[in-house]
């Protein structure tokens, strides 16, 4: 079995790439020089015809066809969390573990990127984000996964996007950025 994920500097790879990480999943990474254009070429578009990362190829022969090609963050999470067996063993569990990835992906990611949905939406998000996240407690389960790591990369990106945007009205989420970037696993990603 062989994970190869591909990205580039400062994409949504990070995401899966610190799952992969957070789990000590051996994998192989490949980062495109998005600036040459190397996402562009034939080579790439045959994982994704879109020519957008991340995407993940998993080489095994227990698959149909012995391969499988991913591309969207957020499908590619929720398939190396289906893989690393560590979490979600009810449906439950992985229903809402999709709903964070699914929410992290679409709704905040919109909040924090798009300037006009950042301007109404950003300051609601985050007055709820920071009530759930008040208590410490992972987003789904007892132990860190699959729907913190989505979140939480979000939240991370904002001193990195966003370095003068004050957060001090929201403490459990300025706490729970500290806490991601003193996590091991997300330095070796992140730096």
């Amino acid at each position: 079995m062989t994970l190869t994920l591909y990205g580039g500097a400062r994409s949504r790879a990070s995401m899966p790439r610190w799952y992969l990480e957070e789990r000590g999943m051996p994998y192989a990474w490949v980062q495109l020089d998005m600036a040459a254009g190397e996402h562009r070429g034939e080579a790439f578009r045959a994982i994704n015809p879109f020519a957008k990362v991340p995407a993940l190829v998993h080489d095994d022969p227990s698959l149909p066809g012995g391969r499988l090609q991913l591309f969207e963050s957020g499908a590619i999470l929720l398939y190396l969390a289906e893989l690393s067996g560590q979490e979600n063993q009810s449906a439950a569990d992985r229903a809402q573990a999709a709903q964070w990835v699914l929410f992290a992906n679409a709704t905040l990611a919109t909040a924090l990127f798009v300037p006009s949905s950042r301007e109404r939406e950003f300051s609601p998000l985050m007055t709820v984000l920071d009530q759930r996240l008040a208590d410490g407690r992972p987003l789904v389960g007892d132990a860190w996964g699959v729907a913190d790591c989505a979140v939480e990369a979000y939240l991370a990106y904002l001193p990195v996007f966003f370095p003068d945007l004050d957060l001090s009205a929201w403490p459990a989420v300025v706490r729970r950025i500290a806490d991601v970037q003193s996590r091991p696993a997300y330095r070796r990603v992140m730096g």
